[in-house]
């Protein structure tokens, strides 16, 4: 499969389900429309529901026949995952998944990932083809044509200023690298912009248009898919259709990558693996980023330093100084917290003690067992920061932190449906999977979506 199918998608399917009773499921699907959602700025993610919750996966020996489906679509439970004696999910959790039921029939045919990804992007930013229509193709038929469009290609941001050219001109915002605008005019090695909220002139050598820039753009979005489930979780198959086995599952409102579109079905990028779940329940989001104004810039850096201001200081006066198992050798949050060492990386050596303990869906317990967003929330919780039970709504928490490479021990990694934390030299402790529980990982073994310092 092509690298740009895997990364790119459009359109919108909402659909919510409601269980009426323990054998039966009534599906209740909204009209489908498109929806682009445009990121507030390079490197930051949009804000979502308080209600998020996480989305953690499960062991692969999940029963491949624990439901059926009706001829309409709607499915049955068949009572087998979440039962007793699976010590892979918390009991907390295991009520909601035998209520769990998201399948329907498969739709007739897949979309055209590529060209759909970039009408999108064409309609959010207004970028238009010559001809003046926002299609990809021009009205006769002729070959694809993007002479609109237009993305940064820096190694950090370029300035967005008032006027052509650097002197008596004022600096209005910033274009960060690999956002995405609507080429409006070029004038003696000036582009003027517009890029979110931002319209102003950028030095031509810093961007990339046309053809070359609808290319581009297809590496840099990605499509994110929102699950919309109202009750239970939506299960993750190994292949697209009802009666394949389920390899995991996923939490409503949370976000996971869309990597392709089969028939009904979106295999999206798991813990474990890549598997597939019904498009019907899923909202599909195309992110990118954006300029950024000089006013909105500081007024998120002020949100931002007062959100880490209170962990920090939350930290220095709430460590707790108790073991979490004393009897099992494990040390107390204080004891880690010294005066020579940041408080990230006492938040990182605490967490490293754990690895080797179990993951458990649901789980918050460092020692008997978390998921992925339980296992930070416990581990942060020690060091008296509250953190929200979901990877996707971790997202938003504390500061952006300009990717991977700008990372500090401390430091929370969001990826599809799963979050980490940074321990230092491009590595990660995270609650894994059932199979191998909590360990160290590459923090670059997936792609990320959002890095944020929390203190």
């Amino acid at each position: 499969m092509k690298k740009t199918a895997k990364q790119i998608m459009t359109a919108s399917v909402v659909a919510a389900i409601t269980i009426s009773n323990m054998n039966s499921v009534i599906v209740c699907a909204a009209p489908s429309r498109r929806v682009t959602s445009v990121l507030p700025q390079a490197g930051f993610t949009y804000a979502l529901g308080d209600n998020q919750v996480s989305l953690s996966t499960l062991q692969n020996s999940i029963d491949e026949n624990e439901e059926s489906s009706s001829s309409k679509g709607a499915s049955k439970k068949s009572g087998k995952s979440g039962k007793q004696g699976d010590s892979s999910i918390s009991k907390s959790v295991a009520d909601k998944i035998e209520l769990s039921s998201a399948v329907t029939d498969a739709t007739p045919s897949a979309s055209n990932i590529t060209d759909s990804i970039l009408r999108d992007i064409q309609a959010a930013t207004g970028a238009v083809n010559s001809d003046g229509s926002s299609d990809s193709q021009s009205q006769d038929g002729d070959e694809e044509n993007y002479d609109d469009l237009i993305v940064a290609k820096v190694n950090d941001y370029v300035n967005v200023r008032d006027n052509p050219g650097e002197t008596n001109t004022e600096k209005i915002g910033k274009l960060y690298d690999k956002s995405i605008g609507h080429l409006i005019e070029e004038k003696d090695g000036w582009y003027k912009i517009k890029s979110g909220d931002v319209t102003g002139w950028v030095k031509a050598e810093y961007c990339i248009t046309g053809n070359e820039a609808a290319e581009y753009a297809k590496e840099v979005a990605t499509l994110i898919g929102h699950i919309t489930t109202n009750e239970g979780v939506l299960r993750a198959r190994k292949d697209p259709n009802i009666d394949s086995t389920c390899i995991g599952f996923v939490q409503p409102d949370d976000d996971v990558i869309i990597l392709d579109e089969q028939d009904g079905w979106y295999k999206i990028d798991l813990e474990e693996d890549e598997a597939y779940i019904s498009a019907d329940y899923v909202k599909k989001t195309v992110e990118f980023k954006v300029a950024e104004s000089a006013e909105a810039e500081k007024k998120r850096l002020a949100e931002e330093k007062a959100k880490t201001d209170a962990n920090k200081k939350a930290a220095s006066q709430n460590a707790s100084d108790k073991s979490v198992d004393s009897k099992k050798g494990y040390k107390s949050a204080a004891s880690y917290t010294t005066e020579t060492s940041s408080i990230g990386s006492a938040v990182a050596e605490f967490a490293k003690q754990f690895v080797g303990n179990p993951y458990v869906y649901g789980g918050t317990s460092l020692t008997n067992g978390a998921d992925c967003s339980g296992f930070v929330m416990s581990v942060y919780q020690n060091f008296g920061v509250s953190l929200p039970h979901s990877s996707g709504a971790d997202r938003t928490q504390g500061a952006a932190v300009d990717g991977l490479a700008n990372a500090q021990p401390g430091d929370i990694v969001c990826y599809s449906g799963h979050v980490a934390i940074y321990i230092g030299n491009g590595q990660i402790v995270h609650a894994s999977t059932a199979k191998t529980g909590i360990k160290i990982s590459n923090a670059d073994y997936r792609k990320v979506l959002a890095v944020r310092r929390i203190l």
